[in-house]
C-alpha cells in the first residue's frame, strides 16, 4: 500500500505593525508605594492570511506622578522593548509563526517574551472561546487625603457576590490602615481580605500590624517583609498565611516551599513567556500553593488577555485584574468605558506589509 504524506503548510506572518499608546488615568493608581497618572505601552499587530491579532506589551516601568523612577517592577524600559521590537520585526515578516516562540524564549525582556508568546497563542487559537471575564477581586485603596467615608461608600457598593477584596497596606500610618481594614470588615464582615504589603514592612512592623487583625478574615498577605527571607519568621510569629509577588520577578527566582507560603501572585507581563508561566503554575500546584494571575496595570487589551489566561490556566482562582476603573479610555477591547482607542488613534512606529 502506498500513501502520500502531505505536510501542512506552516502559518506565516504576512503583516506586522507596531504602535505606541498613552492613556491618562482618572485617578492615580498605586504601584507599590508610588502612584502613576498615565499608562504607556505598545500594541503589536500580526496578520496570518486573513486573521489579525493584537497584543499589548507594556512593561511596568518609567516615572511615577512625582517624576521618580518606578522601582520594584519591570526591569526593562518601554524604550528598550520598543527598540528591540523594531529590530526583530523585519526578521519575522514572512516567517513561520513558530519564530515568535523562538524569540520569546531567547528574549531577556520579560514583557517582550510574554507578548511574543501571547501573540503565538492567539494566532493558533489557544485563547479562543474565552473573553474578558467579570470575575475579579475588587481592589480597595485610599487616595491621598481621601476621607474614610468615601472609601466606606465604595465598600458598601461592592456587589454581594464579592467574597474577597484586595487591600493595599504598608503605605499609610499603621493606625490609619488598621482603621481602614476594621471599617471594611464592619461594613462587610464576611469578606476575606487579600492584603498587599509590597515589601513595605520590616519583620517587626509586619508582626505588629498582623497582631492587630482578625486572622480568620485574612486570606493572605502579599510580600509582608522588606527582606523576603523574613517571611517564614513572620509566619512562625503570627501564623498569617503569606504570598509571593515581587519575588517571582527576579531573574534567578526558583520556587521553594516555605512555612506559611499559600499563594503565588503572578504578573505575566513581569514573568516572561507563557511556557515559564505554565511551568510555575504547575510547580506551585504540586506543593499545594495557589497560583493567582494578576495585572501589571495593563490597559483593557492586556487585561483581557490575563482574564483569558486565568480561565485556561487557573480556572479555580479569581484573577486580580480590578485595575481598569482608573483608566480614562479602553484600548481596542471594550470593558464598558465610553471611549475606546482604535489602531488609528495610536502612534504608528512600524508597518511591514
Amino acid at each position: 500500500m502506498t500513501a502520500t504524506l502531505q505536510q501542512a503548510t506552516p502559518l506565516t506572518l504576512t503583516q506586522l505593525s507596531l504602535y505606541q499608546f498613552a492613556i491618562d488615568l482618572d485617578k492615580p493608581l498605586p504601584v507599590g508605594k508610588q502612584r502613576i497618572e498615565q499608562r504607556c505601552g505598545l500594541v503589536l499587530v500580526a496578520q496570518v492570511g486573513s486573521q489579525q491579532e493584537w497584543v499589548e506589551i507594556s512593561p511596568l516601568s518609567g516615572a511615577d506622578n512625582q517624576g521618580a523612577s518606578i522601582i520594584g517592577f519591570s526591569q526593562e524600559t518601554l524604550d528598550e522593548v520598543s527598540q528591540q521590537l523594531l529590530a526583530i520585526l523585519p526578521e519575522l515578516q514572512q516567517q513561520p509563526i513558530e519564530r515568535l516562540l523562538d524569540l520569546a524564549e531567547r528574549s531577556q525582556l520579560p514583557s517582550l517574551a510574554y507578548g511574543l508568546s501571547l501573540m503565538h497563542a492567539k494566532l493558533v487559537g489557544k485563547l479562543d472561546g474565552h473573553s474578558l471575564s467579570a470575575r475579579t477581586v475588587p481592589l480597595i485603596y485610599r487616595q491621598a487625603n481621601e476621607p474614610m467615608s468615601l472609601v466606606a461608600k465604595r465598600v458598601s457598593a461592592l456587589p454581594e457576590t464579592s467574597l474577597s477584596v484586595k487591600v493595599k497596606v504598608a503605605q499609610e500610618p499603621l493606625e490609619d490602615e488598621l482603621q481602614l481594614i476594621h471599617q471594611i470588615l464592619a461594613i462587610r464582615p464576611k469578606l476575606k481580605l487579600r492584603l498587599d504589603a509590597n515589601r513595605g514592612f520590616s519583620l517587626e512592623q509586619a508582626i505588629e500590624f498582623a497582631a492587630c487583625l482578625p486572622l480568620e478574615s485574612i486570606e493572605y498577605i502579599e510580600e509582608p517583609c522588606q527582606n523576603p527571607q523574613d517571611n517564614s519568621a513572620f509566619y512562625q510569629a503570627i501564623e498569617m498565611p503569606w504570598a509571593l509577588d515581587e519575588s517571582l520577578n527576579q531573574p534567578d527566582y526558583q520556587f521553594e516551599m516555605q512555612p506559611g507560603l499559600t499563594a503565588l501572585i503572578i504578573k505575566p507581563t513581569l514573568l516572561g513567556n507563557l511556557e515559564k508561566l505554565q511551568g510555575l503554575i504547575e510547580t506551585a500546584g504540586e506543593h499545594g500553593v495557589r497560583a493567582i494571575l494578576s495585572s501589571s496595570l495593563e490597559a483593557s487589551l492586556g487585561i483581557e488577555a490575563i482574564s483569558r489566561l486565568a480561565q485556561i490556566l487557573t480556572p479555580d482562582e479569581i484573577p486580580g485584574i480590578d485595575t481598569l476603573g482608573a483608566f480614562s479610555q479602553d484600548l481596542l477591547v471594550s470593558s464598558g468605558k465610553e471611549h475606546s482607542l482604535k489602531l488609528e488613534d495610536l502612534t504608528l512606529l512600524l508597518a511591514l506589509k
